[in-house]
């Protein structure tokens, strides 16, 4: 089984109050359910993720970042979950998948950090008449229209389809990545980067609708199935290593 590797996201505990991490059990069921074992990555500098303000992390330290690396080098494929806030640590982790290629496939708030990547961040509220904050789960809250050109159009091979949406805030502006899907209201809903094996960022949460929803199944799927490529290659690559 491909491993993959999942920053935890960070959040106050309802009972305490206190700074937690965690990964919703949404997603540990999709991805087990497709196929694959789950390594949780955990931030590592001796501060609080929830409250530091993102300008007042201090950089990484040179040895922060080589056991940064060890984890995700254990990794075959990264999911990059939605959630309160992004910090260095997540913007890190997204730089270091786009220059080792590991498939990557980021949901809702890492969609639009994907969106920033080497930018200053923005995003705004959202102001339209679609609802992009459903309350309700398993339903569709709007359909969005997919770019032919694209890996997302050729992984679900529709132009158009039935999506749900959970944020408040979009990506207004795109740096480096294509832009592939967008919500009839002209939101950005999908980024990926072509040159890349797989590296695809979704607005929307597959992972909250892989039990009945056939597209949302497709995608992380095929991302599993990515991500079991390049543990072959990986293990190709070390034994002949071993070798010589």
């Amino acid at each position: 089984m491909p491993v993959i590797g999942v920053p935890v996201r960070y959040d106050y505990s309802k009972l305490e109050s206190k700074p937690i991490l965690y990964i919703y059990e949404s997603l540990r069921l999709s991805l087990q359910s497709a196929g694959a074992d789950i390594f949780l990555i955990v931030p590592i500098q001796n501060v609080n993720y929830m409250t530091t303000r993102n300008k007042d992390f201090p950089e990484l330290r040179e040895e922060e970042k080589v056991r940064i690396n060890k984890m995700l080098d254990s990794c075959d494929g990264l999911f990059l979950p939605g959630g309160m806030k992004f910090t260095p640590f997540d913007q890190y982790i997204l730089d270091y998948a786009i220059k080792k290629d590991i498939p990557t496939l980021g949901v809702c708030l890492s969609m639009q950090m994907m969106s920033c990547y080497q930018e200053e961040v923005h995003l705004e509220k959202n102001e339209t008449d679609i609802n992009h904050n459903q309350k309700q789960e398993d339903i569709f809250c709007h359909t969005v229209k997919i770019d032919k050109n694209s890996m997302l159009y050729r992984i679900l091979e529709q132009e158009e389809i039935e999506v749900n949406s959970f944020h408040n805030y979009h990506a207004t502006k795109n740096h480096l990545y294509q832009i592939t899907a967008t919500s009839p209201d002209g939101l950005i809903e999908a980024l990926e980067l072509p040159e890349k094996t797989f590296h695809i960022g979704v607005q929307w949460h597959p992972e909250r609708s892989y039990s009945y929803d056939t597209n949302s199944k497709l995608i992380i799927d095929y991302f599993i199935k990515e991500a079991n490529q390049y543990k072959i290659l990986k293990e190709k690559r070390n034994s002949i290593k071993e070798k010589l």
